[in-house]
């Protein structure tokens, strides 16, 4: 029965370790929205910049996946270039780390102050009712519950012989370089968290199921295993989307490949040397983790032009068939970024709007002349307008759904009425194309005094338009007291 009791502390640990880095990333990435704007508006074509910003934002939420699924998304929108998201998701790879070296504290006995932070936050969320008091409640929440995961995932594996002797007959079973690599990449894979994974193995380590030798080729194959996610979000995305995921796996995979082949003959010299540097054998794993990542990308990150040309060889551009309905700007794979998929839902509607406007020059063109020339087109658009008003809503639920903040919360109600606002204005182009319809049939027109009058009305209407999309962009209702 002892042994049944670890088992199920074992697996309680992994599952509330679980449940804190989710809470920890998502406290994160709800509290620094700003930041992670500001970092995407630095977006540009410098391999140092892209890099840095996926380390960056990958450091803010805690997951090389998720920043990885968001750049595909982004790429699906147009947003990024190719060789943007290559050195992106090379920054992100470096960014995971950060995961690693937080879970190595927990070999000091400051873990317990860790712990107790959960606690802390819990009282104090208890008394107070303060937005800013709130998230930051939350935040040492998700910490102390990452830690207190640790602590019984580490109990469970060192105070029982039975579970320590089953886990190292494992790994000595499997004590074979390429199949280490194999187990670490299907374990992650499973999980689909290269942070978790490691956090385990980590643990293991601390524990004294596996040693390092053992356990730098399983972080290898964890690096391999994470691709999986974005693999599997790019199934539904364009051509260049694919690449980019494509691209996550060659990283990975070739520096795999690079460190297996200079560790793996060399493993008796390169590795006791490298233990005497840094003793901790918990230590020893993190620090391994940042040193392949970061070695990796400066090796790759010269390569990009050569990467993309192999990823664009291996997937072609589809030939061009009909135009589909499709949003230009948001993707469903930004929605684990709510910062980022509100500015897209925000130039989303910004397009729709613009749409809208023009159809309606159209429809009052065909009016004021009885031409029906551009019925088509106005049927067209306002069937593409539609179109976007049902994804816009069904995207802004999802959002709401979202870990974000107050403000955004209200913003994303604004979007609601912003859309349906926009989606008359754009019904009102197929009334008029109707009623120039009729007129025509009927053999009436306008005078030329009244033509003049609803062009200065239209132009009206137009300068108004104009304002009010201004602020809706600029986010500063001042501008419409004038």
């Amino acid at each position: 029965m002892t042994t049944f009791y670890s088992v199920l502390s074992l697996l309680t640990g992994v599952g509330v370790f679980l449940v804190g880095i989710v809470m920890f990333s998502e406290c994160l990435e709800k509290n620094a929205s700003r930041g992670m704007r500001s970092l995407f508006k630095k977006i540009s074509n410098s391999r140092a910049a892209g890099v840095g910003i996926g380390a960056g934002v990958t450091a803010i939420i805690q997951s090389s996946t998720a920043t990885t699924v968001m750049v595909i998304g982004l790429v699906n929108a147009g947003i990024l270039t190719l060789f943007q998201a290559t050195a992106i998701i090379m920054g992100a790879n470096i960014g995971t780390t950060v995961t690693g070296l937080l879970v190595s504290l927990s070999t000091f006995e400051i873990k317990y102050a860790f712990m107790a932070m959960a606690f802390a936050g819990a009282f104090v969320k208890l008394i107070t009712k303060k937005d800013t008091a709130v998230k930051i409640c939350d935040l040492l929440i998700s910490f102390g519950i990452l830690f207190v995961g640790l602590e019984l995932m580490s109990k469970a594996l060192s105070d029982n012989e039975t579970l320590k002797n089953f886990f190292m007959g494992i790994f000595e079973a499997v004590n074979f370089p390429l199949l280490l690599i194999l187990l670490g990449a299907v374990f992650t894979a499973v999980i689909q968290s290269s942070s978790a994974s490691t956090a385990i193995f980590l643990t293991m380590i601390g524990g004294g199921l596996l040693d390092f030798d053992s356990a730098l080729y399983l972080v290898l194959g964890a690096n391999i295993g994470t691709c999986i996610t974005a693999l599997l979000a790019s199934l539904t995305a364009n051509t260049n989307s694919k690449r980019a995921a494509l691209i996550h796996i060659l990283f990975n995979f070739i520096g795999t490949i690079v460190f297996t082949a200079l560790v793996w003959p060399l493993e008796g010299v390169l590795v006791p040397f490298y233990q005497k540097l840094i003793p901790d054998p918990v230590w020893q794993l993190s620090i391994f983790h940042v040193v392949f990542n970061v070695t990796t990308t400066l090796l790759l990150v010269w390569f990009i032009k050569p990467l993309n040309r192999l990823t664009c060889f291996l997937i072609k551009d589809k030939e061009k068939g009909e135009d589909v309905l499709r949003p230009t700007y948001i993707d469903e794979r930004l929605l684990s970024a709510p910062p980022i998929a509100i500015e897209q839902t925000k130039k989303e509607i910004v397009g729709m709007a613009e749409r809208a406007r023009d159809n309606l020059w159209l429809g009052i063109n065909a009016l004021l002349n009885r031409d029906l020339a551009d019925k088509e087109k106005i049927a067209a658009e306002e069937e593409r307008i539609n179109f976007l008003n049902r994804s816009l809503a069904r995207y802004l639920v999802k959002l709401s759904t979202a870990p974000i903040t107050y403000a955004d919360e209200k913003l994303i109600g604004g979007f609601h009425h912003v859309i349906n606002d926009v989606e008359r204005i754009g019904d009102h182009a197929v009334n008029f194309l109707e009623d120039a319809a009729l007129m025509k049939e009927h053999g009436c027109q306008f005078s030329e005094k009244a033509v003049e009058e609803l062009k200065a009305m239209y132009g009206k209407i137009s300068e108004l338009f104009a304002l009010s999309l201004d602020v809706f962009v600029a986010r500063k209702p001042a501008k419409l007291k004038v």
